[in-house]
């Protein structure tokens, strides 16, 4: 018998809100609030949101599509030139089965992570640093301008959760100028001969504050506040959102970490999550504004930059040898996988 999945502030949501976010972007405070505020209730109700009104040239979003075909029809020896294992700063090509969710689980697809190029001589991190750029002609240049769009969004949209919290606009997005922010170029393959129900990335939690989702294909499932996977279909033009680990704990539980995964893969499917983080070395804890006697703190603090990367370090094999070999260790007071959020039960639905 599947376990009853816990009781979570999110609702029995069938659909996913939608929200139109222009209003973010007016010099009228009043717009910025009515548009924050549906931010902020859609975050609280499901975690999981449209977002229309983004202002992204659709031209950069096309680029995008464009050079990440080219990337991946490359016979995969060429790709492999490129491996994740072989830079300093966690980027470059993740072969299929490199990710893994849950011990034994494997993730059916292959990707390019891009983090935020971080060019500096000093103040590198394991997950900060340059980028390792593939050969391939016009895929640096198309990739980054789509990389500088969906970063300027994530500043906006830090400023409107902060505005629905009630706290001044700023209180979040001033911890943000050289995030481990990453963006993922993510390609499903679609096999006919596969179960219909193999998964393409296993149920869990985003580790960031929020990710900024660009899909190409259905496959999506979230997971209501009912303990039902509810099925994310396409809309034209808008962004899929979801609240991850880092915004749970500096909401004080506000907003939740929602639970997904990628089920279905009926035809080829490519997504592109921008996952939205604050500062390496910001201290991730409750927002002092949001807590009072009634309201206490439900959570300890943790380092920004040393969560992404305990949990990277518990996810990606080439990390995990390393990890087992003692070439690496994890960070003091590392938290385990699924921490956060609706998980936990997730994983076992």
């Amino acid at each position: 018998m599947a376990p009853t999945p816990r009781i979570t502030p999110h609702s029995a949501f069938k659909t996913l809100p939608l929200v139109d976010i222009r209003g973010l972007f007016s010099t009228d405070e009043t717009d910025r609030l009515s548009a924050a505020t549906a931010l902020g209730k859609a975050a609280c109700e499901a975690g999981f949101l449209y977002v229309t009104g983004h202002g992204i040239d659709p031209q950069i979003i096309q680029r995008l599509k464009q050079r990440t075909l080219e990337y991946f029809a490359q016979p995969f020896e060429q790709k492999m030139q490129d491996y994740i294992g072989l830079s300093s700063n966690h980027s470059g090509y993740v072969p299929e089965g490199e990710e893994q969710f849950v011990e034994g689980s494997i993730d059916h697809k292959e990707a390019f992570d891009v983090g935020f190029d971080y060019l500096s001589q000093t103040g590198h991190r394991p997950m900060l640093g340059a980028n390792r750029w593939p050969a391939l002609p016009g895929f640096k240049d198309d990739i980054k301008a789509y990389y500088d769009a969906v970063f300027s969004l994530s500043l906006t949209l830090f400023r409107g959760f902060a505005l629905a919290l009630g706290l001044p606009e700023n209180a979040i997005s001033q911890h943000v100028s050289t995030p481990p922010s990453q963006l993922r170029l993510i390609h499903y393959p679609y096999s006919p001969d596969a179960p219909v129900d193999r998964p393409g990335i296993g149920a869990h939690t985003d580790y960031e504050c929020f990710t900024i989702l660009l899909p190409t294909a259905p496959g999506l499932e979230v997971l209501n506040g009912a303990g039902q996977w509810i099925d994310v279909p396409l809309v034209d033009g808008a962004f899929v959102i979801n609240i991850g680990d880092m915004m749970e704990v500096l909401s004080n539980g506000t907003y939740v970490a929602t639970a997904h995964r990628v089920r279905k893969v009926a035809q080829e499917r490519y997504a592109f999550p921008m996952f939205c983080a604050c500062d390496y070395d910001t201290v991730i804890k409750p927002i002092e504004q949001l807590l009072d006697p009634a309201t206490p703190s439900r959570y300890g603090p943790v380092s920004c930059g040393d969560h992404l990367y305990a949990q990277t370090l518990q996810t990606f094999r080439y990390l995990k040898q390393r990890l087992a070999s003692g070439e690496l260790t994890l960070p003091s007071g590392a938290k385990g996988l699924a921490s956060f959020g609706r998980t936990a039960k997730a994983l076992e639905v």
